[in-house]
């Protein structure tokens, strides 16, 4: 049935799927109870499309708009040409697309980072000789305690900035991989909500050929992916995996967290949190995704502590790197639940 579906979609064989497939004799008329079952939701869709609230203003023009649209022809197309149901679609679709946007742009900002880092290690003895300079300046010029401060200042950050300028490692530049995986995020969400709920017009053979697909695309204790997860298997999963990103990359730290750090850590755990519920109540589609999106964030932080991988990826080294990361990390997990009392070791610092 679902290579027939699939084929309902090519405009030419259309006709077909009506009359063939819609119409097809069978004990107790099933596939006559689900086409009128089809088309009563997609009435309903219609109507609630019309009505519902929350469709009205900046949701409904996300819903509608132009990323989104490829994103679901994205999508469709990558269900098709696997031949795989729609939750192994899922999957791969967001192995896929976070392979090519996210990846490359974390490990973008992993050299950044170490970029800043080595050029941290320039500036003592930069501000040692601006001392200097400073104090020779004053006694020269006559010039008072806050004038001689302020240019002392004024001339370390132009100092950093021009390290900056060398290196073309702008601060700004290490938060770049969140303007890729935001929208990414937000445009494959938007997306699969469409496909679920038939949108944006739920009337079209397609968005309703794609939801009946869902019904029957999923797995195990979900073969139904236009439902919630009432096992909470994978709200509950999403929540695990989140929260164990927060604590490898708060584990992965060699230098004690700043106030700015904990607090950032505290809030992204409460975020992890919320998202349960959350999930509880949107499609299993969304919560497939979800999962899925968050196991590669999880395997790519594992992957980039090693230094083996940053080399060859071509992260510079730097001291505060992780020699060996899953050793450290593993005694860290065993100290907080208590199952050794051995403080992890000083990790040996990293060649300059």
């Amino acid at each position: 049935m679902t290579t027939l579906l699939r084929a309902c979609r090519r405009p030419a064989i259309a006709t077909t799927y009506t009359n063939s497939y819609l119409r097809a004799s069978t004990p107790n008329g099933s596939h006559d109870r689900r086409l009128a079952s089809t088309e009563a939701a997609a009435a309903a869709a219609t109507v609630q499309l019309s009505n519902a609230s929350g469709l009205v203003g900046f949701w409904q023009t996300l819903s509608n708009s132009t990323p989104v649209a490829y994103m679901q022809d994205a999508l469709i197309q990558i269900h098709d040409y696997s031949g795989l149901p729609w939750w192994s679609s899922i999957v791969l679709s967001t192995f896929l697309f976070r392979g090519v946007v996210t990846l490359p742009l974390t490990i973008y900002q992993h050299k950044i980072t170490a970029r800043i880092e080595r050029l941290a290690l320039e500036m003592p003895a930069i501000v040692e000789e601006l001392k200097r300079e400073a104090a020779m300046a004053k006694q020269k010029f006559k010039w008072s305690d806050k004038q001689t401060t302020a240019v002392y200042r004024r001339s370390i950050k132009k100092q950093w900035q021009s390290l900056i300028v060398r290196d073309n490692c702008h601060p700004m530049k290490t938060i770049i991989v969140l303007w890729g995986q935001i929208p990414l995020w937000i445009f494959q969400s938007v997306a699969l909500r469409n496909l679920v709920y038939m949108l944006p017009d739920p009337t079209t053979l397609q968005a309703q050929i794609t939801a009946t697909e869902m019904t029957i695309g999923g797995f195990g204790w979900i073969p139904n992916l236009t439902v919630v997860d009432n096992s909470y298997i994978l709200p509950v999963a999403l929540g695990l995996l989140n929260l164990s990103i927060i604590e490898l990359q708060s584990m992965s730290r060699t230098r004690p967290p700043t106030r700015l750090q904990k607090i950032s850590t505290n809030v992204f755990r409460g975020l992890s949190l919320v998202m349960v519920p959350v999930a509880c109540t949107v499609p299993s589609a969304l919560c497939v995704y979800w999962v899925a999106s968050s196991s590669f964030g999880l395997a790519q932080n594992m992957l980039l502590l090693s230094p083996e991988v940053r080399r060859a990826v071509g992260i510079p080294k730097t001291q505060t790197e992780l020699s060996q990361p899953y050793d450290q990390i593993w005694l860290k997990i065993q100290q907080r639940v208590g199952l050794t009392e051995q403080t992890p070791p000083a990790d040996k610092p990293a060649a300059k």
